[in-house]
């Protein structure tokens, strides 16, 4: 990378939660050994004067007020100390003049609430911790709430869930920023899963098998290793002996998506990999990973990352 990195800045504020600012401190700052030069720049930003305090007390330290977010790329807030407080209008501001001039603002959980305040999510797609989706809808109406999501972006504005569900949007922003690759070994660094789809269900009935051995991790992995092939649900359905019924109640407990959409992200995951790592063709690389026409393919590459499979490989073609 010749050019300097993106620079992310977090937001910190009184009573912050710590895993929520660990979350995107690990995403964009942590070290990469993997790579020559650092993914991000990272820096942090008070929200207020004064002395700062995260939960049990920890006194924070940062670069700076709000004027630091004026040579943001992205912005983040990392939750917010309580959803029903008051927005501070210097940072309602701030946010609003980042977005103006083209910076990406993220929030993670109860951080919706403060990007809701400053108007920009009004008449666009938004998502926050299940247990707060009553109070957003009263607090702001205008907004298209969607509660079943892990994550949600809309004009370079990106909502997410709880706070597991930050790691998630962090690292689509690590993939739009480098590709599927780049965050994929981010995300192994982590120890985490490489890709959760936005459209997830964030609160799962049933998020563990309820005895050991009857996990769809197994099944899972068959078909990952199968994409080529034309697998249907009674294709897993046979695979793992059970009914077509059996199968969607089970994939939907414990995966949160149906399984043709799970088969589709699967299949374009395993497109954004060819398609940065190797020459083929796109029409060998649809055939590769399940496409029964290359404008099928196209279609669907297009509609999950927002550009053509053409753009994708002059983005991000290592």
């Amino acid at each position: 990378m010749s050019k300097s990195p993106p620079l992310v800045v977090a937001v910190v504020y009184e009573g912050m939660n710590l895993f929520e600012l660990g979350v995107v401190a690990e995403v964009f700052g942590g070290e990469r050994p993997d790579f020559e030069q650092p993914l991000f720049g990272l820096k942090f930003a008070q929200a207020e004067p004064g002395p700062l305090r995260a939960v049990g007390g920890l006194q924070l330290r940062t670069h700076g007020g709000l004027g630091v977010l004026r040579s943001a790329d992205i912005v983040v807030i990392p939750g917010w100390r309580d959803p029903r407080s008051e927005v501070p209008r210097p940072l309602k501001n701030a946010l609003a003049a980042a977005h103006a001039r083209g910076a990406r603002l993220v929030s993670v959980c109860a951080g919706s609430f403060v990007l809701a305040a400053t108007g920009l999510l009004d008449g666009r797609r938004a998502t926050t911790h299940w247990r707060y989706a009553e109070l957003f809808r009263e607090r702001f109406p205008r907004v298209v709430f969607d509660p079943d999501v892990l994550y949600v972006e809309d004009d370079a504005l990106m909502t997410s869930a709880g706070s597991a569900a930050g790691i998630d949007a962090c690292l689509q922003v690590v993939r739009q920023c480098y590709g599927a690759d780049v965050a994929n070994t981010v995300a192994r660094a982590m120890v985490t899963s490489p890709h959760r789809n936005g459209g997830q269900a964030q609160y799962l009935a049933q998020p563990f098998p309820a005895r050991a051995g009857r996990s769809l991790a197994p099944l899972l992995e068959w078909a990952r290793q199968h994409l080529a092939e034309p697998i249907t649900v009674t294709t897993l359905a046979a695979r793992g002996a059970m009914s077509d019924r059996t199968l969607l109640r089970r994939f939907i407990a414990e995966v949160g998506i149906a399984p043709k959409a799970w088969l589709q992200n699967e299949r374009i995951m395993a497109a954004q990999r060819l398609l940065e790592s190797t020459a083929s063709s796109h029409q060998s690389v649809a055939q590769a990973v399940g496409f029964a026409t290359l404008a099928a393919f196209r279609k669907a590459f297009a509609q999950s990352t927002g550009l053509s499979a053409t753009a994708y490989r002059e983005r991000f073609r290592a």
